[in-house]
């Protein structure tokens, strides 16, 4: 991956575009358009729409995605466990 610093910009917008409602436990990403529970998972239909949006929004290929994805995840984990009680 030569481009770590479209690849971080990416992140970036994701995480910013991604709102965090810590009073009901819910996540609300760019890529979907109903709500998930707090606890992101790895499921399947999260990374299939994870990764269908950053190929069809940033024209992302396989390895940037399965990179972006796991940045963008450790990123939401962290900032919701500092918000746990």
């Amino acid at each position: 991956m030569d481009n770590r610093k479209y690849l971080d910009k990416v992140i970036g917008s994701l995480v910013r575009s991604t709102k965090i409602d810590y009073e009901n436990g819910i996540v609300s990403t760019p890529l979907t358009l109903h709500l998930l529970p707090f606890h992101l998972s790895s499921s399947f239909f999260l990374f299939t729409s994870f990764s269908k949006y950053c190929k069809n929004t940033f024209g992302l290929t396989e390895e940037e995605i399965d990179y972006v994805w796991d940045e963008y995840k450790d990123i939401m984990k962290d900032k919701i466990s500092k918000r746990e009680p």
